[in-house]
């Protein structure tokens, strides 16, 4: 995978989770980390704020791969 991948995938979804990053393109989360990071340098990807768990209470998500990312146009 590269980063027009990754740019391409967030432009079609505009917000994705990180873990549907992970699953999608079969890479571990800290990579997809990194290269989020590169976008988000760019302006284009930033990262958003939720508040709360995922909506439920079973507490079954890592907390870290639920991270969202949300690709921005300019």
């Amino acid at each position: 995978m590269i980063l027009s991948d990754l740019r391409q995938y967030l432009k079609q979804h505009s917000t994705v989770a990180l873990i549907d990053l992970v699953n999608h393109f079969h890479v571990d989360a800290e990579a997809l980390r990194g290269m989020l990071s590169r976008w988000i340098s760019k302006g284009n990807v930033r990262k958003v704020s939720k508040d709360g768990a995922c909506g439920t209470s079973c507490c079954k998500c890592d907390p870290a791969l639920t991270e969202l990312y949300e690709w921005v146009e300019r």
